[in-house]
C-alpha cells in the first residue's frame, strides 16, 4: 500500500488520520506539537521531526492545518513540502484555504514532476470520526482518481469539481451557507426557550421537516445541553468566512448575510469564545 504523509492532527486530521491507518496505510505524521499526535503514534504512525522526513517517507501526502498561512509555510517554506517532494508524489490539501493559493500549489507541484489536489471537506469532528465526510476536490482527473481510495475511507461523498482550486471555491460555497443557517438555528432556538417550550421536542418536530439541515440535527442537541466544545473551531468558521467575503469581492459580488455572520461571531469570539465550537454563536443572544 502507498504510505501516507500526514501534517496536522488537530480536531478532524487526527480522526481521518487514524481512519486511513484503520484501513492498513503505512502513515508518517507530522504536527507542531508531537503530544496532539500521540493516539496516532501509539496506534503505529511514524512521527517525524520535520516536514521534510515526511515528504522523503510518502509516496502521498495529506495536510490539514489551521489557516491559508499555515499552508503557505507548510508548502513553500525552507522546510516546506515543494522543496523537498519526490518526483510522482501527490499532494492533497485538505485545509479549507483560499483557491487561489490552491491553483499556485497546484502549478508549482507540476514543475517539480507532482501533482497537487484540493480537497476541503465538510462535517465537522463527527464526519471525521465516522468517515462520513463531504470532500470537495479541485485538481486533475488522473490525480483525483489515485486519491479516491484514501478518501473512501474519509468520506462518504467526494466529487471533483473541477480544476485547481475549485475544491475551495465549492467549500466556501459550503461556508456560505452554513453562515446564515447557523443563525436561523440558534434564533430558532432563543425564540423556542423564550416562549417557554421544551426544546427538545420543537426540535424533534421541525428536524424533519422543511427547516431540517445538518446543524439543526447535529449542533442544537449540543447547545440544547450546553456542549460548546469544538467540532469545528469559530476562529477557523471566521477565517473560512474572511476567505470568501475576500473571494466574493473579486467576483464583484455583495454578500449581506454573510457579513452579518461574521460580525455576530467577531463578537463572541471577542468575548472568548474563540476556540469554542460554532454553535457557541447561542452565545450572542445570552
Amino acid at each position: 500500500m502507498k504510505k501516507i504523509g500526514f501534517i496536522g492532527t488537530g480536531v478532524m486530521g487526527k480522526s481521518m488520520a487514524m481512519r486511513l491507518m484503520e484501513a492498513g496505510y503505512p502513515l508518517h505524521i507530522f504536527t507542531r506539537t508531537k503530544e496532539k499526535a500521540e493516539e496516532l503514534i501509539t496506534a503505529g504512525a511514524s512521527w517525524h521531526n520535520e516536514i521534510t522526513d515526511v515528504a522523503a517517507n510518502s509516496d502521498i501526502v495529506i495536510t490539514m492545518v489551521g489557516y491559508p498561512s499555515d499552508v503557505e509555510e507548510v508548502y513553500f517554506g525552507e522546510s516546506g513540502l515543494l522543496n523537498h517532494i519526490n518526483p510522482q508524489t501527490l499532494l492533497i490539501d485538505m485545509t479549507t484555504s483560499s483557491p487561489e493559493l490552491a491553483a499556485k500549489i497546484a502549478k508549482e507541484a507540476k514543475s517539480k514532476q507532482a501533482d497537487a489536489i484540493d480537497a476541503p471537506v465538510s462535517g465537522g469532528d463527527i464526519g471525521a470520526r465516522k468517515g462520513t465526510l463531504s470532500i470537495m476536490a479541485g485538481g486533475e482527473e488522473a490525480a483525483f482518481q489515485e486519491a479516491q481510495p484514501l478518501f473512501n475511507e474519509m468520506g462518504s461523498q467526494t466529487v471533483l469539481q473541477g480544476p485547481a482550486g475549485a475544491g475551495q471555491y465549492t467549500k466556501m460555497c459550503n461556508q456560505i451557507a452554513i453562515a446564515s443557517t447557523m443563525i436561523g438555528v440558534t434564533e430558532a432556538l432563543v425564540y423556542a426557550e423564550k416562549a417557554g417550550l421544551h426544546p427538545d421536542t420543537v426540535l424533534k418536530s421541525i428536524s424533519g421537516g422543511a427547516a431540517g439541515s445538518w446543524s439543526l440535527s447535529n449542533l442544537t442537541p449540543r447547545v440544547i445541553k450546553r456542549d460548546f466544545s469544538p467540532g469545528f473551531f469559530i476562529k477557523h468558521f471566521i477565517k473560512d468566512m474572511k476567505i470568501a467575503l475576500d473571494s466574493a469581492e473579486k467576483l464583484d459580488l455583495d454578500l449581506p448575510g454573510l457579513k452579518l455572520a461574521k460580525n455576530m461571531y467577531e463578537q463572541i469570539a471577542e468575548g472568548g469564545e474563540n476556540n469554542s465550537g460554532t454553535q457557541a454563536l447561542y452565545k450572542y443572544y445570552k
